[in-house]
Protein backbone atom coordinates (compact mmCIF):
# COMPACT_ATOMS: atom_id res chain seq x y z
CA UNK A 1 0.00 0.00 0.00
CA UNK A 2 0.86 3.45 -0.64
CA UNK A 3 2.41 5.44 2.53
CA UNK A 4 0.45 8.40 4.30
CA UNK A 5 3.45 10.75 2.90
CA UNK A 6 2.46 9.73 -0.62
CA UNK A 7 -1.63 9.55 0.00
CA UNK A 8 -1.28 13.13 1.25
CA UNK A 9 1.12 14.15 -1.44
CA UNK A 10 -1.68 13.37 -4.22
CA UNK A 11 -5.06 13.69 -2.24
CA UNK A 12 -6.05 17.59 -3.13
CA UNK A 13 -5.27 16.47 -7.08
CA UNK A 14 -8.55 16.53 -9.33
CA UNK A 15 -7.34 14.63 -12.75
CA UNK A 16 -9.54 13.30 -15.47
CA UNK A 17 -10.83 9.71 -15.29
CA UNK A 18 -9.22 9.49 -19.51
CA UNK A 19 -11.44 7.78 -20.88
CA UNK A 20 -10.54 9.93 -23.83
CA UNK A 21 -7.81 12.45 -24.79
CA UNK A 22 -8.53 15.15 -25.25
CA UNK A 23 -10.89 14.61 -22.71
CA UNK A 24 -14.59 16.05 -22.83
CA UNK A 25 -14.14 19.66 -20.99
CA UNK A 26 -12.24 20.53 -24.12
CA UNK A 27 -14.89 20.08 -26.90
CA UNK A 28 -16.12 23.43 -28.15
CA UNK A 29 -18.66 23.86 -30.62
CA UNK A 30 -16.39 25.13 -33.04
CA UNK A 31 -17.18 21.59 -34.20
CA UNK A 32 -20.84 20.75 -35.11
CA UNK A 33 -23.06 19.24 -37.39
CA UNK A 34 -21.22 20.42 -40.59
CA UNK A 35 -18.07 18.69 -39.25
CA UNK A 36 -20.15 15.57 -37.86
CA UNK A 37 -21.50 14.87 -41.83
CA UNK A 38 -18.37 15.12 -43.59
CA UNK A 39 -16.43 12.48 -41.11
CA UNK A 40 -19.33 10.04 -40.82
CA UNK A 41 -19.67 9.70 -44.70
CA UNK A 42 -15.75 9.53 -44.85
CA UNK A 43 -15.49 6.46 -42.28
CA UNK A 44 -14.38 3.51 -44.32
CA UNK A 45 -16.79 1.03 -45.37
CA UNK A 46 -14.84 -1.64 -44.84
CA UNK A 47 -14.14 -0.63 -41.09
CA UNK A 48 -16.12 -2.20 -37.90
CA UNK A 49 -18.49 0.18 -35.56
CA UNK A 50 -19.10 0.42 -31.59
CA UNK A 51 -22.69 1.69 -31.46
CA UNK A 52 -23.66 3.38 -28.16
CA UNK A 53 -27.57 4.47 -27.13
CA UNK A 54 -27.62 7.06 -23.87
CA UNK A 55 -30.93 6.61 -22.17
CA UNK A 56 -31.59 9.91 -19.75
CA UNK A 57 -33.54 8.96 -17.72
CA UNK A 58 -34.50 7.13 -14.36
CA UNK A 59 -36.94 6.33 -11.84
CA UNK A 60 -35.49 7.97 -8.69
CA UNK A 61 -32.31 10.02 -8.55
CA UNK A 62 -29.34 8.63 -6.78
CA UNK A 63 -27.79 11.35 -4.99
CA UNK A 64 -24.38 9.97 -5.74
CA UNK A 65 -24.90 9.89 -9.46
CA UNK A 66 -22.63 11.72 -11.79
CA UNK A 67 -24.30 10.46 -15.16
CA UNK A 68 -26.90 12.77 -17.39
CA UNK A 69 -30.31 11.78 -16.46
CA UNK A 70 -33.66 13.24 -14.65
CA UNK A 71 -36.83 11.36 -13.15
CA UNK A 72 -39.27 11.93 -15.83
CA UNK A 73 -43.24 12.48 -14.06
CA UNK A 74 -45.01 10.56 -16.55
CA UNK A 75 -44.02 8.59 -19.74
CA UNK A 76 -44.69 10.56 -22.46
CA UNK A 77 -40.87 11.72 -22.45
CA UNK A 78 -39.85 8.55 -22.86
CA UNK A 79 -41.82 7.52 -25.27
CA UNK A 80 -41.07 11.00 -27.03
CA UNK A 81 -36.97 9.99 -26.79
CA UNK A 82 -37.53 6.54 -28.38
CA UNK A 83 -38.92 7.89 -31.61
CA UNK A 84 -36.33 10.78 -31.54
CA UNK A 85 -33.55 7.65 -31.47
CA UNK A 86 -34.98 5.88 -33.58
CA UNK A 87 -35.25 9.03 -35.98
CA UNK A 88 -31.44 9.85 -34.97
CA UNK A 89 -30.34 6.27 -36.10
CA UNK A 90 -32.20 6.38 -39.42
CA UNK A 91 -30.10 10.28 -39.90
CA UNK A 92 -26.62 8.94 -38.89
CA UNK A 93 -27.73 5.48 -40.97
CA UNK A 94 -27.77 7.48 -43.84
CA UNK A 95 -24.89 9.31 -43.83
CA UNK A 96 -22.80 6.14 -43.71
CA UNK A 97 -20.88 4.88 -46.89
CA UNK A 98 -22.48 1.57 -46.30
CA UNK A 99 -24.49 -0.63 -43.53
CA UNK A 100 -21.77 -0.63 -41.51
CA UNK A 101 -20.64 -4.16 -39.29
CA UNK A 102 -21.44 -3.77 -36.11
CA UNK A 103 -18.75 -5.60 -33.28
CA UNK A 104 -19.89 -3.89 -30.11
CA UNK A 105 -23.26 -2.11 -29.12
CA UNK A 106 -23.58 -0.61 -25.30
CA UNK A 107 -27.24 0.61 -23.90
CA UNK A 108 -26.01 3.44 -21.01
CA UNK A 109 -27.83 5.70 -18.84
CA UNK A 110 -29.91 6.89 -16.75
CA UNK A 111 -31.83 3.33 -16.54
CA UNK A 112 -31.80 1.78 -20.28
CA UNK A 113 -34.41 -0.49 -19.29
CA UNK A 114 -36.76 2.56 -17.96
CA UNK A 115 -37.90 2.55 -21.65
CA UNK A 116 -39.70 -1.09 -21.78
CA UNK A 117 -39.33 -4.11 -23.43
CA UNK A 118 -41.56 -3.08 -26.54
CA UNK A 119 -39.74 0.22 -26.88
CA UNK A 120 -35.78 -1.19 -26.49
CA UNK A 121 -37.58 -3.94 -28.90
CA UNK A 122 -38.25 -1.32 -31.33
CA UNK A 123 -34.98 0.74 -31.45
CA UNK A 124 -33.30 -2.51 -31.60
CA UNK A 125 -34.97 -2.84 -34.65
CA UNK A 126 -34.22 -0.03 -36.10
CA UNK A 127 -30.15 -0.50 -35.66
CA UNK A 128 -30.78 -3.90 -37.12
CA UNK A 129 -32.73 -2.36 -40.22
CA UNK A 130 -29.60 -0.22 -40.58
CA UNK A 131 -26.72 -1.93 -39.61
CA UNK A 132 -24.87 -5.30 -40.10
CA UNK A 133 -24.68 -6.83 -36.12
CA UNK A 134 -22.24 -9.20 -36.43
CA UNK A 135 -22.84 -12.34 -35.15
CA UNK A 136 -20.45 -12.45 -32.69
CA UNK A 137 -20.87 -9.18 -31.63
CA UNK A 138 -21.16 -8.02 -27.72
CA UNK A 139 -24.53 -6.47 -27.16
CA UNK A 140 -24.18 -4.73 -23.48
CA UNK A 141 -27.03 -3.06 -21.79
CA UNK A 142 -26.72 -1.20 -17.90
CA UNK A 143 -29.66 -2.53 -15.29
CA UNK A 144 -30.69 -1.23 -12.31
CA UNK A 145 -32.09 -4.48 -10.35
CA UNK A 146 -34.53 -3.09 -8.23
CA UNK A 147 -37.11 -2.43 -11.61
CA UNK A 148 -35.47 -5.50 -13.70
CA UNK A 149 -38.74 -7.67 -14.91
CA UNK A 150 -39.32 -11.07 -16.57
CA UNK A 151 -40.68 -8.91 -19.67
CA UNK A 152 -37.45 -6.71 -20.08
CA UNK A 153 -35.56 -10.50 -19.62
CA UNK A 154 -37.13 -12.06 -22.08
CA UNK A 155 -36.80 -8.58 -24.70
CA UNK A 156 -32.80 -8.76 -24.14
CA UNK A 157 -33.01 -12.78 -24.83
CA UNK A 158 -35.14 -12.30 -28.11
CA UNK A 159 -32.73 -9.51 -29.24
CA UNK A 160 -29.72 -11.91 -27.87
CA UNK A 161 -27.91 -9.65 -25.42
CA UNK A 162 -24.38 -10.75 -24.17
CA UNK A 163 -23.54 -8.57 -21.29
CA UNK A 164 -25.07 -6.87 -18.54
CA UNK A 165 -23.80 -4.29 -15.69
CA UNK A 166 -25.35 -3.98 -12.56
CA UNK A 167 -25.11 -1.39 -10.22
CA UNK A 168 -24.72 -2.27 -7.20
CA UNK A 169 -22.55 0.79 -5.45
CA UNK A 170 -22.71 -0.70 -1.47
CA UNK A 171 -25.28 -3.28 0.08
CA UNK A 172 -24.59 -1.60 3.60
CA UNK A 173 -27.80 -0.62 4.50
CA UNK A 174 -26.36 2.77 6.13
CA UNK A 175 -24.48 3.72 3.35
CA UNK A 176 -27.69 3.20 1.10
CA UNK A 177 -29.80 5.62 3.05
CA UNK A 178 -26.76 8.34 2.57
CA UNK A 179 -26.91 8.28 -1.40
CA UNK A 180 -30.68 7.23 -1.72
CA UNK A 181 -30.31 4.39 -3.27
CA UNK A 182 -32.09 0.96 -1.30
CA UNK A 183 -31.19 -1.97 -2.78
CA UNK A 184 -31.40 -5.67 -0.82
CA UNK A 185 -28.94 -8.12 -1.90
CA UNK A 186 -31.98 -10.18 -2.97
CA UNK A 187 -32.83 -7.79 -5.91
CA UNK A 188 -29.72 -8.19 -7.20
CA UNK A 189 -29.87 -11.88 -6.99
CA UNK A 190 -33.21 -12.04 -8.65
CA UNK A 191 -31.57 -9.71 -11.72
CA UNK A 192 -28.50 -12.29 -11.82
CA UNK A 193 -31.28 -14.96 -12.19
CA UNK A 194 -33.69 -13.80 -14.65
CA UNK A 195 -30.40 -12.44 -16.76
CA UNK A 196 -28.89 -15.77 -16.69
CA UNK A 197 -31.92 -17.69 -17.22
CA UNK A 198 -32.80 -15.33 -20.16
CA UNK A 199 -28.96 -16.45 -22.09
CA UNK A 200 -27.49 -12.88 -20.46
CA UNK A 201 -24.52 -15.33 -19.74
CA UNK A 202 -21.58 -11.98 -18.86
CA UNK A 203 -22.57 -10.33 -15.84
CA UNK A 204 -21.02 -7.32 -14.13
CA UNK A 205 -21.14 -5.20 -11.57
CA UNK A 206 -20.66 -1.92 -10.11
CA UNK A 207 -19.45 -1.15 -6.79
CA UNK A 208 -17.99 2.24 -5.41
CA UNK A 209 -15.87 3.14 -2.25
CA UNK A 210 -15.53 6.54 -1.02
CA UNK A 211 -19.58 6.98 -0.13
CA UNK A 212 -20.88 8.94 2.86
CA UNK A 213 -20.84 6.39 5.72
CA UNK A 214 -18.72 3.73 4.02
CA UNK A 215 -16.04 1.93 5.97
CA UNK A 216 -13.87 -0.66 4.67
CA UNK A 217 -15.41 -3.46 7.03
CA UNK A 218 -18.65 -2.53 5.13
CA UNK A 219 -16.63 -2.61 1.69
CA UNK A 220 -15.26 -5.69 2.42
CA UNK A 221 -18.63 -7.34 3.26
CA UNK A 222 -19.99 -5.85 -0.18
CA UNK A 223 -17.57 -8.10 -2.08
CA UNK A 224 -18.00 -10.66 -0.19
CA UNK A 225 -21.87 -10.65 -1.10
CA UNK A 226 -21.41 -9.79 -4.82
CA UNK A 227 -19.16 -12.60 -5.39
CA UNK A 228 -21.72 -14.76 -4.08
CA UNK A 229 -23.09 -13.93 -7.45
CA UNK A 230 -20.32 -15.23 -9.64
CA UNK A 231 -19.58 -12.24 -11.53
CA UNK A 232 -17.50 -12.12 -14.61
CA UNK A 233 -16.24 -8.45 -14.06
CA UNK A 234 -16.83 -5.78 -11.45
CA UNK A 235 -15.86 -2.22 -11.75
CA UNK A 236 -14.86 -0.39 -8.67
CA UNK A 237 -14.90 3.31 -8.41
CA UNK A 238 -14.05 5.83 -6.45
CA UNK A 239 -16.97 8.15 -5.75
CA UNK A 240 -16.57 11.52 -7.48
CA UNK A 241 -18.09 14.49 -4.79
CA UNK A 242 -18.57 17.19 -7.29
CA UNK A 243 -21.48 19.38 -6.10
CA UNK A 244 -20.82 21.94 -7.96
CA UNK A 245 -21.45 20.10 -11.34
CA UNK A 246 -23.76 18.10 -10.32
CA UNK A 247 -26.21 19.62 -7.90
CA UNK A 248 -28.06 16.63 -6.32
CA UNK A 249 -25.10 15.91 -5.10
CA UNK A 250 -25.47 19.02 -2.41
CA UNK A 251 -27.69 16.45 -0.43
CA UNK A 252 -24.54 14.46 0.39
CA UNK A 253 -23.20 15.71 4.21
CA UNK A 254 -19.66 16.62 2.64
CA UNK A 255 -18.55 15.50 6.30
CA UNK A 256 -19.63 12.06 6.07
CA UNK A 257 -16.99 11.09 3.47
CA UNK A 258 -13.78 9.06 4.06
CA UNK A 259 -10.67 10.78 3.69
CA UNK A 260 -7.66 10.44 1.19
CA UNK A 261 -6.29 7.98 3.05
CA UNK A 262 -9.06 5.65 4.09
CA UNK A 263 -10.55 5.87 0.47
CA UNK A 264 -7.20 4.10 -0.48
CA UNK A 265 -7.50 1.74 2.54
CA UNK A 266 -11.27 1.20 1.04
CA UNK A 267 -9.98 0.46 -2.51
CA UNK A 268 -6.75 -1.33 -1.60
CA UNK A 269 -9.09 -4.06 0.81
CA UNK A 270 -12.05 -4.30 -2.11
CA UNK A 271 -8.84 -5.39 -4.34
CA UNK A 272 -6.80 -7.58 -1.88
CA UNK A 273 -10.31 -9.28 -1.65
CA UNK A 274 -11.49 -9.62 -5.23
CA UNK A 275 -7.68 -10.93 -5.85
CA UNK A 276 -8.37 -13.82 -2.93
CA UNK A 277 -11.01 -14.86 -5.11
CA UNK A 278 -8.80 -15.20 -8.18
CA UNK A 279 -9.94 -12.08 -10.17
CA UNK A 280 -7.27 -10.12 -12.38
CA UNK A 281 -6.96 -6.95 -11.75
CA UNK A 282 -7.68 -4.86 -15.08
CA UNK A 283 -6.28 -1.29 -15.00
CA UNK A 284 -7.21 1.23 -12.39
CA UNK A 285 -9.72 -0.16 -11.42
CA UNK A 286 -11.98 -3.37 -13.02
CA UNK A 287 -11.42 -6.75 -12.37
CA UNK A 288 -12.24 -9.70 -14.71
CA UNK A 289 -12.02 -13.44 -14.30
CA UNK A 290 -8.88 -15.11 -16.08
CA UNK A 291 -10.72 -16.58 -18.80
CA UNK A 292 -12.65 -13.26 -19.41
CA UNK A 293 -12.00 -10.99 -22.37
CA UNK A 294 -11.13 -7.72 -20.51
CA UNK A 295 -8.29 -10.41 -18.92
CA UNK A 296 -7.43 -12.03 -21.82
CA UNK A 297 -7.08 -8.70 -23.72
CA UNK A 298 -5.07 -7.15 -21.37
CA UNK A 299 -2.83 -10.33 -21.38
CA UNK A 300 -2.22 -10.06 -25.11
CA UNK A 301 -1.97 -5.99 -25.33
CA UNK A 302 -5.34 -5.77 -27.14
CA UNK A 303 -6.75 -3.54 -23.36
CA UNK A 304 -8.72 -0.41 -24.62
CA UNK A 305 -10.26 2.26 -22.82
CA UNK A 306 -13.42 4.16 -24.42
CA UNK A 307 -16.24 6.66 -22.47
CA UNK A 308 -17.41 3.24 -20.70
CA UNK A 309 -14.37 2.58 -19.46
CA UNK A 310 -11.79 -0.40 -20.28
CA UNK A 311 -13.05 -2.50 -23.08
CA UNK A 312 -12.09 -5.18 -25.37
CA UNK A 313 -13.94 -3.86 -28.24
CA UNK A 314 -11.72 -3.75 -31.25
CA UNK A 315 -13.74 -1.18 -33.36
CA UNK A 316 -12.09 1.26 -35.82
CA UNK A 317 -14.98 3.60 -34.77
CA UNK A 318 -17.93 4.75 -31.76
CA UNK A 319 -20.79 6.24 -32.78
CA UNK A 320 -23.15 7.41 -30.02
CA UNK A 321 -27.10 7.55 -30.18
CA UNK A 322 -29.10 9.74 -27.79
CA UNK A 323 -28.91 13.04 -25.55
CA UNK A 324 -25.02 13.96 -24.40
CA UNK A 325 -23.99 10.98 -26.50
CA UNK A 326 -20.28 11.16 -27.61
CA UNK A 327 -19.08 9.47 -30.84
CA UNK A 328 -14.88 8.72 -31.08
CA UNK A 329 -13.93 8.64 -34.81
CA UNK A 330 -10.72 8.55 -36.93
CA UNK A 331 -11.07 12.56 -37.05
CA UNK A 332 -12.05 13.07 -33.54
CA UNK A 333 -15.08 13.75 -31.23
CA UNK A 334 -18.43 14.51 -31.33
CA UNK A 335 -21.29 14.89 -28.58
CA UNK A 336 -24.29 15.16 -28.70
CA UNK A 337 -26.09 18.19 -27.12
CA UNK A 338 -27.21 16.71 -23.50
CA UNK A 339 -30.20 18.60 -22.70
CA UNK A 340 -33.19 16.38 -24.02
CA UNK A 341 -35.68 18.74 -25.96
CA UNK A 342 -33.21 20.14 -27.71
CA UNK A 343 -32.04 16.57 -28.86
CA UNK A 344 -35.53 15.97 -29.97
CA UNK A 345 -35.80 19.14 -31.45
CA UNK A 346 -32.99 19.04 -33.39
CA UNK A 347 -33.67 15.35 -34.69
CA UNK A 348 -37.07 16.23 -35.22
CA UNK A 349 -36.25 18.88 -37.65
CA UNK A 350 -33.80 16.78 -39.73
CA UNK A 351 -30.77 17.81 -37.81
CA UNK A 352 -28.08 16.00 -36.11
CA UNK A 353 -28.00 16.50 -32.59
CA UNK A 354 -23.94 17.06 -32.38
CA UNK A 355 -23.83 20.11 -30.45
CA UNK A 356 -19.76 20.71 -29.73
CA UNK A 357 -16.54 17.95 -30.38
CA UNK A 358 -12.74 18.22 -30.94
CA UNK A 359 -11.08 17.53 -34.13
CA UNK A 360 -7.44 15.57 -33.31
CA UNK A 361 -4.02 16.57 -34.39
CA UNK A 362 -1.21 14.93 -34.25
CA UNK A 363 -0.10 15.56 -31.49
CA UNK A 364 -3.19 14.57 -29.83
CA UNK A 365 -3.29 11.11 -31.08
CA UNK A 366 0.37 10.67 -30.27
CA UNK A 367 -0.50 11.77 -26.38
CA UNK A 368 -4.06 9.44 -26.21
CA UNK A 369 -1.70 6.50 -27.34
CA UNK A 370 0.47 7.05 -24.58
CA UNK A 371 -2.16 8.09 -22.06
CA UNK A 372 -4.02 4.79 -23.29
CA UNK A 373 -1.54 2.45 -22.63
CA UNK A 374 -0.41 3.77 -19.32
CA UNK A 375 -4.38 3.56 -17.87
CA UNK A 376 -4.96 0.09 -19.47
CA UNK A 377 -1.14 -1.63 -19.04
CA UNK A 378 0.10 0.96 -16.26
CA UNK A 379 3.00 0.67 -18.50
CA UNK A 380 4.29 2.35 -21.68
CA UNK A 381 7.41 2.28 -24.19
CA UNK A 382 7.47 6.14 -24.84
CA UNK A 383 9.98 5.43 -27.91
CA UNK A 384 7.86 2.51 -29.62
CA UNK A 385 4.29 4.22 -29.33
CA UNK A 386 6.64 8.04 -30.33
CA UNK A 387 8.22 5.44 -34.12
CA UNK A 388 4.50 4.60 -34.33
CA UNK A 389 3.43 8.49 -34.86
CA UNK A 390 6.32 9.34 -36.70
CA UNK A 391 7.29 11.70 -34.05
CA UNK A 392 10.81 12.10 -31.55
CA UNK A 393 10.47 10.62 -27.90
CA UNK A 394 12.19 13.84 -26.51
CA UNK A 395 9.32 14.28 -24.15
CA UNK A 396 11.78 16.87 -22.31
CA UNK A 397 9.50 18.74 -19.89
CA UNK A 398 7.91 15.28 -19.47
CA UNK A 399 10.49 13.08 -18.51
CA UNK A 400 11.21 15.29 -15.97
CA UNK A 401 7.96 15.44 -14.16
CA UNK A 402 8.46 11.20 -14.44
CA UNK A 403 12.09 11.58 -12.36
CA UNK A 404 10.07 13.52 -9.45
CA UNK A 405 7.30 10.50 -9.75
CA UNK A 406 10.05 8.31 -10.13
CA UNK A 407 11.94 9.60 -6.92
CA UNK A 408 8.84 9.65 -4.86
CA UNK A 409 8.29 6.01 -5.97
CA UNK A 410 4.99 5.64 -8.27
CA UNK A 411 6.91 4.89 -11.51
CA UNK A 412 10.20 2.74 -12.67
CA UNK A 413 12.04 4.33 -15.53
CA UNK A 414 14.15 2.64 -17.46
CA UNK A 415 15.12 4.13 -20.82
CA UNK A 416 12.20 5.09 -22.76
CA UNK A 417 9.81 2.53 -20.58
CA UNK A 418 8.08 3.46 -18.21
CA UNK A 419 5.95 1.36 -15.49
CA UNK A 420 3.69 2.47 -12.74
CA UNK A 421 4.89 1.02 -9.11
CA UNK A 422 1.55 -1.84 -8.17
CA UNK A 423 1.29 -0.29 -5.01
CA UNK A 424 0.65 3.62 -6.45
CA UNK A 425 -2.10 1.63 -9.39
CA UNK A 426 -4.55 3.90 -7.90
CA UNK A 427 -2.25 6.99 -9.26
CA UNK A 428 -2.24 5.63 -13.32
CA UNK A 429 -4.38 9.15 -13.66
CA UNK A 430 -1.90 11.50 -11.79
CA UNK A 431 0.70 10.10 -14.23
CA UNK A 432 -1.18 9.98 -17.17
CA UNK A 433 -1.87 13.73 -16.53
CA UNK A 434 2.14 14.17 -17.12
CA UNK A 435 1.24 13.99 -21.16
CA UNK A 436 -1.96 15.89 -20.70
CA UNK A 437 -0.81 19.49 -22.14
CA UNK A 438 -4.23 20.22 -22.02
CA UNK A 439 -4.95 20.00 -18.26
CA UNK A 440 -5.31 23.18 -16.36
CA UNK A 441 -6.77 23.36 -12.79
CA UNK A 442 -10.31 22.29 -12.96
CA UNK A 443 -11.47 22.32 -8.96
CA UNK A 444 -14.89 20.47 -8.70
CA UNK A 445 -14.60 19.10 -12.17
CA UNK A 446 -12.50 16.06 -12.16
CA UNK A 447 -12.48 13.54 -9.73
CA UNK A 448 -10.49 13.45 -7.12
CA UNK A 449 -6.74 11.31 -7.54
CA UNK A 450 -7.10 9.49 -4.65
Amino acid sequence: MMDNALIRRFEDQRLPRYTSYPTAPHFSAAIGEGEAKAWLQALDPAATLSLYLHVPFCRALCWYCGCHTQVPGHDAPVERYVGALEREIDQVASLLPAPMRVVHLHWGGGTPTIIGAERLRRVMGAIRRRFDIAAEAELAIEIDPRRFDPAMAAALQAERFTRASLGVQSFDPAVQQAINRHQSFAQTERAVDLLRGAGVAGINLDLLYGLPHQSVAACRETVTQALGLAPDRLAVFGYAHVPAMKRHQQRIDATSLPGAGERHTQAEAIAATLGEAGYAAIGLDHFARPGDALARALAEGRLRRNFQGYTADPAAALVGFGASAISALPQGYLQNTPRIVPYGDAVASGRLAVARGLALDADDRLRRDIIDRLMCDLAVDLGAVAARHGADADFIAERRALGDLARQGVVRLSGDRVEIVEDCRMLARAVAAVFDTRLAPAEGRHAAAI
